[in-house]
């Protein structure tokens, strides 16, 4: 039975479980390829003797090709959410996720003889992961969106939050599937067996969130813009209660006709500082330390067994400090955590760059990471991913979601790319550069970004009309 005053909360929090199932898949596919790296270059002969010189890079572009799919499914989620809805794209998200799962495994199928290893085969390979990629854009521009507009606005930051949590907690089970897939088995198994088993296994969590799906409804927002509105009206009363309800949907309606639907029928400062949160996500070198992270301890001078436990550890630390954005967002407000975080950051990284700079290795060095690690997320991780699928009015949010979301994209290649290079020039500018990009964050937050805690989406409208 609906309450009447505050709705029904098992009913939102088993919505959003659903849907951080496709946040969970954003971080499993693209983490999964972390163990295959080595066997890839076995089974497709990605080495001198093949390619040549152009080895490396063929080896790299096999492992990133995924990117390349984040980069268009982002780019075109905003027409994918406007045009089919937000559920329905997720869906479309959970097909292509169960495509790539079996795709990249066996490769070979419909075309080629298992086993395999030629240039054809390589290259399917690559197309199915852009697949799975593709699959990654869409769910990491919709599901903050499908959250966010599902959402109470005074629990709103919590719950996108969930979805950074899912994240991180899809790579580290991947981390752990892959070491148990590989556990006591030799390394010709690995290379012949083994690595197919890591990118099927996929499959089993993509199916799980396609069958869920079924079991949710479309955002209010979307059907309220689509015309829907007795059923706008029946998920909302479910959500926010009867009474709520009808206030909400009429705030939805009021919004709907202030604007023509063009993402910049608000001016361009909205798109800019979407933009601009999610090019400071990346540009504070995040993903480098995710990615690189055994490098990195082992560039510093630890062991290759000290390298992967220090990685684990931090994997757990992410875990824990991603909780306590999600319990402080909606407390403390969007803006505070984020300059905190920025700060925490810097310290990080202008510390790290000192040590490196006179050649201090050692506990030293783990803390600064640990420290720089915590403070990203605790808020950039999540509250970034909070602010892009809040602070869009209605009319432009689908659109001007995917473009802020494909230059996240952007940036990690970018980042993540340009992370070796840099390192080979100095590892004290490099750590500095990404300090420095962390004090810049700060900044912009505090003179730029506008504090949505406790406002409705509806509200945005008005902020950004003013």
């Amino acid at each position: 039975m609906i309450n009447t005053n505050s709705g029904s909360k098992s009913y939102i929090f088993g919505i959003t479980l659903v849907a951080t199932l496709g946040g969970l898949l954003f971080g499993y596919d693209t983490a999964v390829i972390s163990g295959a790296v080595d066997s890839l270059k076995t089974v497709f002969h990605l080495d001198e003797a093949t390619f040549g010189g152009m080895a490396t890079f063929y080896h790299g572009a096999t492992v990133s090709s995924a990117l390349i799919g984040c980069i268009i499914g982002s780019a075109i989620s905003g027409v994918f959410a406007t045009n089919f809805g937000r559920k329905n794209s997720l869906l479309i998200a959970a097909v292509l996720f169960f495509v790539s799962a079996l795709g990249a495994a066996y490769p070979e199928v419909f075309f080629f003889t298992k086993g395999d290893g030629s240039v054809p085969v390589l290259i399917a390979f690559n197309i199915y992961r852009i697949i799975g990629g593709i699959g990654v854009g869409l769910a990491s521009a919709i599901c903050p969106m499908y959250i966010a507009e599902i959402a109470p606005a005074e629990i709103r930051g919590k719950l996108v939050s969930w979805n950074q949590f899912a994240i991180i907690f899809g790579m580290l089970i991947v981390y752990f599937v892959n070491y148990f897939i590989t556990k006591g088995e030799t390394t010709e198994w690995i290379d012949a067996t083994g690595w197919r088993y890591m990118f099927a296994s996929n499959a089993v969590p993509a199916a799980l969130f396609g069958f869920l799906l079924f079991l949710v409804p479309e955002t209010p927002r979307f059907l309220a813009l689509a015309g829907q509105q007795e059923k706008a009206l029946l998920v909302l009363s479910k959500i926010n209660g009867s009474l709520k309800a009808k206030e909400i949907l009429q705030d939805i309606k009021n919004s709907a006709h202030e604007k023509i639907e063009k993402v910049l029928a608000y001016g361009w400062k909205v798109l800019i500082i979407g933009i601009l949160l999610s090019v400071f996500q990346q540009a504070v070198g995040i993903n480098v330390v995710l990615y690189y992270a055994p490098t990195i301890f082992k560039g510093l001078g630890f062991g290759n067994d000290a390298a992967m436990y220090q990685t684990v550890i931090m994997g757990f630390i992410n875990i824990i400090f991603t909780l306590v954005a999600i319990f402080t967002v909606d407390k403390f407000g969007r803006k505070p955590l984020l300059i905190i975080g920025s700060v925490g950051m810097a310290i990080g990284m202008f510390a790290i760059g000192l040590l490196a700079y006179l050649q201090i290795i050692g506990v030293s060095t783990l803390i600064f990471i640990v420290i720089y690690s915590a403070s990203f997320m605790m808020s950039w991780g999540p509250i970034c991913w909070v602010l892009i699928a809040e602070i869009f009015p209605n009319t432009i949010r689908g659109k001007a979601i995917a473009i802020a979301v494909a230059a996240q994209w952007i940036s990690n290649f970018i980042v993540s790319s340009s992370f070796p290079a840099l390192q080979s020039v100095s590892m004290t500018f490099t750590y500095c550069l990404y300090g420095v990009m962390s004090v810049l964050s700060a900044i912009f937050v505090w003179k730029m970004v506008p504090e949505t805690k406790g406002k409705t989406l509806e509200d945005m409208s008005k902020l950004w009309r003013k």
